[in-house]
Order: structure tokens, then C-alpha cells, then sequence
């Protein structure tokens, strides 16, 4: 067969409007600003803060790490081309996306059970938390979501990589998503499709019953608790299962009913690649009295009364000269 191999895709983007791009441009520069600054604080505060060395808060720092991650791998590229005249992207770093998101957001989905046994061990198991919950049980319950993401990726690229490319490049997305861009192989991808959906599907189901059976678990033994004790662990219930639902839900959607409409799929990974890194820090720093504390903390140890007017007056006085 005489067909030319397809070198590079062209992303279409969010919009083809020029003039939403413009002010999408810097709405998604403002949002990737603060999702980077949000989780950059968080880990910062965690490991500044001594009072917050404990397993529940260095998981929710390796969550905020992922989260950058998660946010990192295409949004650049997406900011980058709203003011591109030609949003293309070679095959080779297509790849690398399709290798990123699939790295990352499987492996945020184990970190989200990760979370969740920390939280069944400290209500659950409380007398026995700190023997249950030790330095190498944490680095196992880190390092396991990075294992784990690494062979879904893995598999995920398995289908995808030996496949024939040799006429239509146009994915409708932002990003390389990989359903978009087996669709526009050579031959009938329809087995290929449906074992993409099997194995993502597969990861975000089960991660999600194992979050429900804990949860539930969890929620059901404060319940038969003295009510002092459940509202503080509803308290922090209260975040991890809203971040859960946050992140579950667009997913779940996109791979368990992938004949959906596209340009639902296109606002659902905005939603999941954007606004969930985004919300994380939020929900877990405004209904965290210890977190809170700890980056008043934080700022008045930094950014003491006058010191951020010195800077910028010595900034400025560099200019002048």
C-alpha cells in the first residue's frame, strides 16, 4: 500500500472562534498559574510544617505533586496554541501525551485509595495507626499509584503505537486523546477501541468500588461513634470523598460510555485536566483547620509585615538606575 506515513496531528483545540481564543488564552494561563501555585503551597506547607509529617498529609502532598502532573502535560501546549496559527503536534510527542495523561491519572485514581485506606486505618483502626501506618507502608502506598499508572500506560500505548497512520490527522481535542487518535488509523480500530475502553474502564471502576466499599466502611463505623468523633471525622470525609467525585466522575464517564458526543468528552478533560488539580488544594486547605493554621504559619514566617513592600522597592530602585 502506497500511503504516506502521518508525521505530525493537528489538535483543533478547544474552539475555532478567534475571538474566544484570545480570552480563553488567559483564563487557562490564570487557571494553570494557580494550579501550580495551589499544589506548589500545599507541598511546601507539608514539608515546612513538622506538626503535618504524618501519613494522611504526605499523601495529599504526593496528590498535589500528581495534580501539577495531571495539569502539566498538555495544558501548556493547549495555552500555547490558542494564539498558534497552526496547532499541530508531531507523532512522536503525541505519543508522549497519550504516555502522560495515562501515566498520571491512573495513577491519581491509586493514590485517591491510598488516601482512603489511611483514612480506614485512622478511623477505623485508630490504637494501631501509627504501627499500621509506617514510614515504609507510606513510601509502598506512594510509590504503588506510580507502578500501577506506569502499566496501564504502558498497555494503554501497546495498541496504539504499532498502529498505521496514512491519511486523516485532525484530533479533536487539545491534546492527543487516545480514542480521538485510533480513530484515525488505517484500519478498522473498532477491537482496539473497545480494549482501550476495557482497560481504562477496568481501572476507573475498580479504583472507584474499592473508594466506595472504604468510604462506606469508613462512614458507617463513625456513624456508631460518639458524635464529637464523627464531626471530626466527617470533616475530613467531607474533602476526600468530594475530591473522589470530582475526579471519578468525568473519567468514568469518558471511558465506560465512550460513544458519547465529543464535544461533551472535550469539556469533560478540561474539566479533569483543569479545574479538578485546581479545586484539590482548594477543598482540602478550606475545611483543614491544621493545614490552614500551618500556611498562616507559613506566610507570617516568609512574608513578614513590610518585607513584601521591601522587595518591591528594591526592585523598582533596580530599575530606576
Amino acid at each position: 500500500m502506497n500511503h504516506s506515513q502521518v508525521t505530525e496531528f493537528v489538535l483543533l483545540g478547544l474552539t475555532s472562534s478567534k475571538e474566544l481564543q484570545p480570552i480563553l488564552f488567559v483564563v487557562f494561563l490564570l487557571l494553570y498559574l494557580a494550579i501550580l501555585m495551589g499544589n506548589f503551597l500545599i507541598i511546601l506547607t507539608v514539608i515546612s510544617d513538622s506538626r503535618l509529617h504524618t501519613p494522611m498529609y504526605f499523601l495529599l502532598a504526593n496528590l498535589s505533586f500528581i495534580d501539577m502532573c495531571v495539569a502539566s502535560f498538555a495544558t501548556p501546549k493547549m495555552i500555547a496554541d490558542l494564539l498558534a496559527e497552526h496547532k499541530t503536534i508531531s507523532f512522536d510527542a503525541c505519543l508522549v501525551q497519550i504516555f502522560c495523561v495515562h501515566l498520571f491519572a491512573g495513577g491519581e485514581m491509586v493514590i485517591l485509595v491510598s488516601m482512603a485506606y489511611d483514612r480506614y486505618v485512622a478511623i477505623c483502626k485508630p490504637l494501631h495507626y501509627m504501627t499500621i501506618m509506617s514510614r515504609n507502608v507510606c513510601v509502598t502506598l506512594v510509590l504503588i499509584p506510580w507502578f500501577v499508572g506506569f502499566i496501564h500506560t504502558t498497555s494503554q500505548l501497546a495498541f496504539t503505537v504499532n498502529l498505521p497512520f496514512c491519511g486523516p490527522n485532525e484530533v479533536d481535542s487539545f491534546f492527543c486523546d487516545l480514542p480521538l487518535v485510533t480513530k484515525l488509523a488505517c484500519i478498522d480500530t473498532y477491537v482496539v477501541s473497545l480494549l482501550i475502553v476495557a482497560d481504562s474502564g477496568f481501572l476507573s471502576l475498580s479504583s472507584f468500588l474499592l473508594l466506595l466499599v472504604s468510604y462506606t466502611v469508613i462512614l458507617i463505623t463513625v456513624r456508631n461513634r460518639s458524635s464529637a468523633s464523627m464531626a471530626k471525622a466527617r470533616s475530613t470525609l467531607t474533602a476526600h470523598i468530594t475530591v473522589v467525585i470530582l475526579f471519578f466522575g468525568p473519567c468514568i464517564f469518558i471511558y465506560v460510555w465512550p460513544f458519547s458526543s465529543y464535544s461533551v468528552d472535550k469539556v469533560l478533560a478540561v474539566f479533569y485536566t483543569i479545574f479538578t488539580p485546581i479545586l484539590n488544594p482548594v477543598i482540602y486547605t478550606l475545611r483543614n483547620k491544621e493545614m490552614k493554621a500551618a500556611m498562616s504559619k507559613l506566610r507570617s514566617r516568609y512574608l513578614k509585615p513590610g518585607q513584601v513592600m521591601a522587595i518591591v522597592r528594591n526592585a523598582l530602585s533596580m530599575e530606576t538606575k
